[in-house]
């Protein structure tokens, strides 16, 4: 056991979850937004893209700047969740409007760059031979902060949404707060400068692409699932507090993201990344039958689809990391990153589009591709049977 405050990680993972919160904040309020404001049905993928470009954009800026290098990444977390919560409740400042709606979820998307991320860096910096093990409580703060504002939702359903959003943004402030009182870790070390010419490189490393497109496979499902499980529950009239499942669904993925980690040290990341991946593609395609079944099967099959969906993104975090150039880890995993979550505005706004045309119940069979293809790319990294497995990796970097 490496010797340092045991509040570090419990407080570490609790300003994570309050920072992420503000993620889906606006996903939650929507239903409340679209009869107030006007807002059609397209609102939830415009919305929600929205998030996922500002993150990307965030995150570039952060990367070239080398700002968590420049400035103490504690206090580039605190600033950037107190700016985060300002832009989740800029929806308070009115407008009324789709336009001023993707505004402030661009600017909250942008400021997560400065949370997400630097937290993962900060426990780096206390975290050295058990870093994979901190790291996976860190990807299960950022799942239960993207439901909580479901939670929120659920549990004050007589509340106005502007109470959830203010709710939301005072978490996020507090977790900012509390990342201040961890001082930086002893092995807090300066990041390699991001390199735009390692876009031309990194796709060389065959076991690099095999991790790289296996995780955009992963991608083109993930927030998509999460963006329109609230109208896939909907479609289910007899579902009471669909904001209660929706929370219920998202939040399990903690225990597929814990679970998967320690089932890695012995079976290997790309084992468990294939196992999810697969059992969360089969979800995809036997999505319209669970709308046949009994409510209580349906809303099991949600909750355990939830567990998979997002249990293997710290083992693509972890493959990427180990697979990437030694030379361009640190770019490397920003590219990768930004192709990922640009693969999810596609497959948000092709849910989008399908929405005026294809009942719920056949919406998620859209995303099949993702699991499939991402299952296809990952086959290299899977060991032979007549071979020695390749070393369990367990650490993970960012979703």
């Amino acid at each position: 056991m490496e010797n340092r405050p045991s509040r570090i990680l419990p407080f570490i993972v609790a300003s994570q979850f309050a920072g992420t919160s503000l993620w889906f904040a606006g996903n939650a309020v929507l239903g409340d937004l679209q009869r107030e404001w006007g807002l059609g049905p397209e609102a939830v993928g415009h919305a929600t893209s929205a998030v996922q470009l500002g993150f990307i954009a965030g995150t570039l800026v952060f990367a070239v700047f080398a700002l968590s290098d420049r400035i103490s990444p504690r206090a580039l977390f605190f600033a950037c969740s107190l700016l985060g919560a300002a832009a989740n409740l800029g929806l308070l400042a009115g407008g009324n409007s789709l336009g001023a709606l993707a505004a402030c979820r661009f600017a909250t998307g942008f400021f997560l760059a400065g949370i997400y991320p630097v937290g993962m860096k900060i426990a780096s910096g206390w975290y050295r031979a058990d870093l994979g093990n901190a790291l996976g409580f860190l990807v299960g703060a950022l799942v239960l902060g993207t439901a909580f504002p479901h939670l929120l939702k659920g549990l004050g359903q007589a509340w106005a949404w502007q109470s959830v959003m203010l709710g939301v943004s005072a978490i996020a402030a507090l977790g900012g707060l509390l990342m201040l009182l961890v001082p930086d870790g002893p092995y807090l070390a300066r990041g390699a400068k991001f390199d735009p010419r390692a876009l031309a490189l990194v796709f060389r490393s065959r076991g690099f692409r095999a991790s790289a497109f296996g995780y955009f496979g992963h991608m083109w499902e993930l927030y998509a699932f999460w963006a329109f499980l609230p109208l896939a529950i909907a479609a289910r009239p007899e579902v009471a507090n669909g904001s209660l499942w929706a929370f219920t669904a998202i939040a399990a993925g903690a225990i597929g993201c814990v679970g998967g980690g320690l089932l890695s040290l012995r079976a290997g990341s790309a084992r468990v990344a294939c196992a999810q991946l697969a059992a969360s593609g089969a979800c995809c395609l036997a999505s319209p039958l669970l709308y046949l079944a009994p409510v209580e099967v349906f809303l099991a099959f949600l909750v355990f689809w939830g567990v998979v969906v997002v249990g293997d993104s710290p083992q693509f975090s972890a493959l990427n990391a180990a697979n990437a150039p030694r030379e361009w880890v640190g770019s490397a995993l920003t590219i990768g990153n930004c192709i990922g979550f640009a693969i999810t505005i596609a497959s948000i706004q092709l849910l989008n589009a399908a929405v005026a045309w294809l009942p719920a119940q056949y919406l998620f069979l859209l995303l099949a591709p993702g699991p499939a293809l991402g299952l296809l790319a990952l086959r290299p990294l899977l060991p032979r049977p007549a071979q020695n497995s390749r070393p369990a990796i367990n650490s993970s970097r960012r979703l």
